[in-house]
């Protein structure tokens, strides 16, 4: 049989997080993350949104292993539904597997711990079509990895969020050396992070931003209350670094302390020197000047909790005059409104704020700079732009051009692109479609919210709902008691009697006419009174409330009973 290359584009393009793709070689799937995104505004009630689970019902039978590049949400948060259904091996770093464990049993205890496999950038794991192997890259997190899927036709490398940073911390490091290695044996294809492509400025070195911190330790003079991301490490040991630098002492809170931070202590990842960490009950004898506390969550948790504090709900910290509120992971686009709205909030309750990424140019994802380079280092045939939304896949493109790559070999894809080699030709062409939805997490439900449901509760947001309750006796074609109205998110009912009263004789005269000109029908009656009010409604408000009749009927036979007891 022939050899046969896909490179499938299961998420992750035209959008930010939910990253997870593909590569096949002959009768097996290599899978290349499985992370998810947080929803915008317009994803109505819409807790986290995961790739499309279909593609392992139909492949799952194929699929040798889900293969993680870091711990991040946007790497492993859709593993906790997949591994529900689905008994596939993950591989990843010491610190990545940690995380995806805890990530896991947060949704699923029972998960079996012998699918989990701890890799690190010398291992090279050989299947039946394909070699596996690893490289260290930089990004916020330890132990962060690049993958390199050796094929009959070159090498697949996947570079994970990635950046180039020579005055990282050895756990950070990319390793230069094995990229070189990776050349040498000739690169098919590469998939690279396009999320910072737009950023023409050179990232600030870690060195340096390390010592910015610092430099904001020393010169406030009351309380410093540091929000960041729990998965941000490396922030994290630069505040420790700082607090220690400066003869301060750390209270750490927030819902993911216990369970990433302190994770990343045990297996020494994060440097804690002894004495710099302490508990609620030391903040009463703690002075002022000499307390960090370090409030850590996922996406916009700990801009929750800030918005807590100021407004003197949260159950421990309540920000006070003289404290300073320094914010020091770079907020993505979903949540600049929600920084502005908490910085407010500090304000009014006597704070200063302080987000580190005004000062300092930072991010953990390569500049154009840096995806240049790489190009140039480890010179692939093909790119295929990925982890980004459609311009930065775009401005991606048009770096990789003017590095030399040809026009022709860059593919912008969407989710669900497939990418077969033709062997003969030498060249990718675009084949049959793979599954690649949306799958939106609601509460427990996987998937369950689709596109109509949430017209539905984007309709509710925007006008409300309308009830009507009547009861009528359709032998005698007749109503028997008065319809009763109200509404939510609609009008304030107190302030429009008239208004309801209305709508009542609306609905008596839409069953009225029913009754007299219609032979009976459930459907047809509640289609004619929900168009009525419809009507009515739209012309007395210039507004839309979700109309929902409700038409009960007498039980006869009950009557009829009740009569013969008596």
């Amino acid at each position: 049989m022939a050899d046969q290359i896909k490179i499938m584009i299961l998420s992750g393009v035209r959008e930010q997080g939910k990253d997870m793709f593909a590569v096949q070689v002959n009768d097996e799937i290599f899978v290349l993350d499985a992370g998810l995104k947080y929803p915008d505004s317009s994803l109505f009630g819409i807790d986290v949104v995961i790739p499309d689970l279909d593609f392992f019902a139909q492949y799952g039978d194929r699929v040798v292993g889900i293969f993680l590049t870091h711990g991040h949400a946007d790497s492993i948060g859709a593993l906790p539904y997949i591994l529900r259904k689905y008994d596939i091996p993950v591989f990843g770093s010491k610190l990545t597997i940690e995380l995806a464990k805890i990530t896991v049993k947060r949704e699923n205890k029972h998960c079996k711990n012998s699918l989990f496999h701890v890799i690190d950038a010398d291992t090279e794991i050989d299947f039946k079509n394909a070699n596996i192997s690893f490289f260290h890259t930089t990004h916020s997190i330890p132990e962060s990895l690049g993958i390199d899927v050796h094929t009959p036709a070159g090498e697949v490398v996947y570079t994970g969020d990635f950046k180039f940073d020579p005055s990282a911390a050895p756990h950070y490091r990319t390793d230069m050396d094995r990229l070189a290695e990776i050349e040498e044996k000739g690169v098919l294809a590469l998939l690279s992070d396009s999320s910072n492509a737009e950023s023409s400025f050179p990232n600030a070195s870690e060195q340096d931003i390390g010592e910015y911190v610092t430099s904001v330790f020393r010169n406030a003079t009351g309380r410093i209350i540091v929000a960041s991301k729990a998965s941000n490490l490396n922030r994290v040991q630069e505040v420790l670094n700082a607090a220690d630098a400066t003869g301060k002492r750390v209270l750490l809170t927030g819902r993911d302390v216990g369970k990433i931070v302190r994770t990343a202590m045990k297996l020494g990842y994060l440097k804690v020197p002894k004495g710099l960490l302490m508990r609620v009950k030391d903040l009463k004898n703690t002075p002022d000047n000499k307390t960090v506390i370090l409030e850590t969550g996922q996406m916009g948790e700990p801009l929750n909790s800030l918005q807590k504090m100021a407004k003197k709900r949260h159950s421990m910290i309540t920000i006070h005059k003289g404290d300073l509120v320094f914010i020091v992971t770079t907020p993505s686009h979903a949540v600049e409104t929600m920084v502005a709205q908490t910085s407010d909030m500090v304000y009014r309750a006597g704070g200063t704020v302080i987000q580190l990424g005004k000062d300092k140019h930072t991010s953990g994802h390569a500049t154009g700079r840096d995806l240049q380079l790489l190009i140039d280092t480890i010179k692939p045939k093909f790119l295929i732009p990925v982890i980004g939304e459609y311009r930065l896949l775009e401005v991606h493109k048009d770096l990789a051009i003017k590095a030399g790559i040809k026009k022709d070999n860059i593919f912008i894809t969407k989710n669900g692109d497939c990418l077969d080699y033709d062997f003969k030709k030498k060249r990718f062409y675009l084949s049959d479609p793979v599954p690649g939805e949306d799958t939106m997490i609601d509460g427990s439900g996987v998937g369950d919210v689709g596109n109509i449901v949430l017209r539905d509760r984007e309709v509710l947001s925007d006008d409300g709902i309308f009830i009507a309750v009547v009861t009528i006796d359709r032998k005698k074609k007749k109503i028997i008691s008065e319809p009763q109205v109200t509404s939510r998110g609609f009008v304030y009912i107190k302030a429009n009697h008239q208004l309801m009263r209305d709508s009542i004789e609306v609905i008596k005269k839409a069953i009225n006419n029913n009754f007299e000109h219609k032979k009976f029908d459930w459907t047809e009656l509640k289609k004619d009174v929900r168009n009525d009010l419809e009507k009515f409604l739209y012309k007395k408000t210039n507004r839309r409330p979700v109309v929902l009749p409700v038409v009960m009927e007498v039980n006869q036979n009950r009557h009829r009973a009740m009569q013969k007891t008596q």
